[in-house]
């Protein structure tokens, strides 16, 4: 019986449901030839339930069954465990989507590196059963990376302000062509179109989640002109803010089953 088999169960429950088991199987197997990426699943309770080589190297442990079973703040030293497992309850609890999170991440050495973290809530019948995610590896070489991290904290802690790049670029301490350069080759966006996403995903957030008119969360989210808020969530979800909450709305029953 594998690992995942000898922890299914109810995901409600902190288990491993069936479905949940077959695509983290496969998943694993598939990250296991990515060398530059760490990947996990992670159960109801945050707890490993799946690993892939490249954690286990990094981790500076012997197999996967050291890590199965274990939570990011049992595994990392702080203060890398209680922020990587601060993230993995606002999946869980929140349905948080985490995406494009520059960060560090320990090396076995004692060392760290940096890494690009996206996580993401594991639905089943309206219910969160868990996560997954992964981080990838950014070139150690760069020895700016520090300094974009500077401005993507500090845009994602800002969404709601009026931003430029220049502005940016001066927190970042780089020229403004050196930080689009820089945020480009990391995220395969301009730093407007980051700022944008990040907008429209703490949208979704308040949209789902509040009872706040559109065009206050507009305002909230950066936009002082509702019709351009609505026309660039609907380029980045395909939906307008009014269908998005109604959908969702729809689907809340649900979740409460």
């Amino acid at each position: 019986m594998s690992r995942l088999q000898q922890g299914a169960g109810s995901g409600l429950a902190g288990g491993v449901s069936v479905s949940m088991q077959s695509a983290a199987i496969v998943a694993e197997r598939l990250f296991d030839c990515a060398q530059d990426t760490l990947f996990f699943v992670k159960n109801r309770e945050a707890r490993y339930v799946a690993v892939n080589r490249t954690l286990v190297d990094r981790c500076g442990v012997r197999s996967k069954s050291d890590l199965i079973g274990r939570t990011a703040g049992e595994l990392f030293p702080e203060p890398y465990g209680s922020c990587y497992y601060a993230q993995d309850r606002a999946v869980l609890d929140e349905r948080i989507e985490i995406h494009d999170r520059l960060q560090r991440v320990p090396q076995a050495d004692g060392g760290s590196s940096w890494c690009i973290s996206y996580k993401f809530p594991i639905v089943e019948s309206g219910c969160v059963v868990g996560l997954c995610g992964i981080c990838r590896s950014v070139d150690p070489a760069d020895e700016s990376t520090h300094r974009v991290a500077r401005a993507i904290e500090y845009l994602q802690q800002h969404y709601g302000e009026t931003l430029r790049i220049d502005g940016l670029a001066r927190i970042a301490g780089l020229g403004t062509r050196r930080l689009e350069r820089l945020v480009k080759r990391l995220f395969d966006l301009t730093p407007m179109q980051l700022l944008a996403r990040t907008r429209i995903e703490a949208a979704t957030r308040l949209l789902a989640g509040g009872e706040d008119s559109v065009a206050t969360i507009a305002s909230a989210c950066g936009y002082a002109d509702q019709s351009a808020f609505t026309r660039q969530f609907k380029a980045l979800t395909g939906d307008t803010p009014r269908g998005y909450r109604e959908r969702k709305r729809r689907e809340q029953p649900a979740a409460m089953v």
